[in-house]
């Protein structure tokens, strides 16, 4: 069976876990990475011992199954264009583009070149979130009463990923670098969401990105959920995806913490997962024709109107 191969374009901390992803499977492969930050790409390349490319059109005529493109969410239509113009695959980094307008013409394309998509939603491959699925649909937690995402930082941008535009009120934020994980799983259990009601609170720094926001909606099956997400605060980051039951109460914990609490009692973690597909292992599946693990441009898309409208709220 011949590897799927795959093109690195933007090679920040993302971009390098997807690079170690790739060369831990032992059916993918990395022809070239590009970066217009020279430093870093070289950087990169001799640490792994990949080959780097000078612009983006010569990793374009490499031809890979795959594109990932991992860079600022203003760049993913134009980078996303030109890929599809050559027929290209792409993975794309979260959220899909800088606006819903964006998101919405990457889809089109899309559809009419007729390749495959995916998007960097890392969370649905998790084994903990395979998990916490699989108690609310077996009905153990009883009827789902409520949905709560808590997101809590202390700084933003984070200390490890400082950038010019993680902190930016234009592309950066944790509303488009956190929530849409979050979102993408809800909508993947529960279906679509809608948003009734939005604070968002910005400083007075025209140009940076939001402090906080306290979102009120519901999902089809008309359960409540609150989004509450909020920085600059005197604690430590704290990340809680909270499924309340009739019966018992899940909760998702700083990304992979799965805990369970019964009436009356306390949580207790869960440790006893069964082995997933990674994202790298639905992209290689999708090249012998199996979709069924990717998630499209069409539902990246769907999460990116929601990011909007808590963004404007």
């Amino acid at each position: 069976m011949t590897s799927t191969s795959f093109c690195i374009v933007g090679t920040g901390i993302v971009g390098e876990r997807i690079i170690n992803e790739l060369l831990a499977h032992k059916e993918a492969e990395i022809l070239a990475i590009f970066d217009e930050d020279e430093e870093r790409l070289q950087q990169i390349a001799t640490k792994y011992q990949i080959q780097a490319v000078d612009d983006y059109e010569q990793l374009l005529r490499l031809r890979p199954d795959w594109v990932y493109i991992g860079t600022p969410p203003v760049t993913h239509a134009s980078l996303g264009e030109r890929a599809m113009n050559k027929g290209l695959n792409i993975l794309c980094e979260k959220p899909l583009a800088h606006n819903q307008e964006d998101g919405q013409m990457m889809l089109e394309m899309a559809q009419h070149s007729g390749i495959q998509t995916a998007m960097h939603f890392p969370l649905m491959y998790s084994a903990a979130v395979k998990e916490m699925m699989k108690h609310i649909q077996d009905g153990s937690i009883g009827q789902v009463e409520r949905i709560e995402l808590q997101a809590y930082f202390p700084e933003w941008p984070r200390p490890w990923q400082q950038n010019p535009w993680i902190g930016s009120r234009m592309q950066g934020g944790f509303i488009r670098e956190v929530f849409p994980h979050f979102l993408q799983l809800t909508r993947k259990i529960f279906g679509d969401i809608v948003i009734h009601d939005v604070q968002t609170t910005y400083p007075k720094h025209p140009t940076v990105a939001e402090t906080g926001v306290l979102a009120i909606g519901k999902t089809e099956q008309h359960i409540p959920l609150l989004l509450n997400g909020l920085t600059s605060i005197g604690q430590e980051e704290e990340l809680s995806f909270i499924v309340y039951g009739s019966k018992s109460v899940l909760k998702l914990r700083n990304w992979s913490e799965l805990s369970k609490a019964e009436k009356n009692s306390p949580f207790e973690i869960l440790t006893s997962f069964e082995s997933v597909d990674s994202l790298i292992d639905a992209c290689v599946q999708a090249k012998n024709g199996d979709t069924s693990n990717l998630i499209s441009f069409s539902e990246g898309l769907a999460v990116q109107r929601i990011v909007d409208q808590l963004l404007e709220g």
